[in-house]
């Protein structure tokens, strides 16, 4: 199982609902569902369009790092 923890909280951050979320990667609400919820890993280049949507580095996205570092 993975935790993607971030994904949640960073989308709530900015206010946006899973529907939002989906909407921007080209995918459904339930299979963004799954990621957030750690049912289902989610492919690399998704993760990238996140990073440059939220502007937080993938190593922020993946957990491995406490503090966000911006992109650009």
């Amino acid at each position: 199982m993975y935790t993607y923890q971030r994904l949640r909280d960073l989308r709530e951050d900015s206010d946006k609902k899973q529907e939002d979320v989906a909407l921007i990667l080209g995918i459904s609400r339930q299979q963004y569902q799954l990621y957030e919820s750690g049912k289902r890993e989610m492919p690399m280049h998704l993760f990238v369009m996140l990073a440059k949507h939220y502007n937080v580095s993938l190593d922020y996205l993946a957990g491995l790092i406490k503090t966000p570092k911006a992109l650009y």
